[in-house]
């Protein structure tokens, strides 16, 4: 019996990604992803590869990225915008 982890949830191929960030960011989101059980890796003068199993760990990767490279104005801009969301909109 497969596993819940194992499940395909229809969502594409999920598996190995490179990811496209600055030099100087890639090293905090190697750490953090690293923090958060996420395996990734890199060489030196090599982007940084992940390895993404689930839609769960998308969202975690998608979230390390933003919070590094996006302005603290814009992210307190969309937190501010997350706060106005009315139940109804949802």
């Amino acid at each position: 019996m497969p596993s819940h982890a194992d499940a395909d949830h229809g969502f594409p191929s999920l598996g190995r990604h490179i990811l496209a960030v600055k030099w100087n960011d890639r090293w905090q989101i190697y750490h953090r992803l690293s923090a958060l059980g996420i395996r990734c890796w890199c060489s030196p003068y090599q982007p940084l590869q992940v390895e993404i199993p689930s839609p769960a760990a998308a969202i975690q990767l998608w979230s390390v990225v933003r919070q590094l490279t996006i302005s603290a104005q814009d992210q307190a801009r969309w937190l501010n915008n997350c706060w106005n969301v009315s139940p109804a909109k949802l």
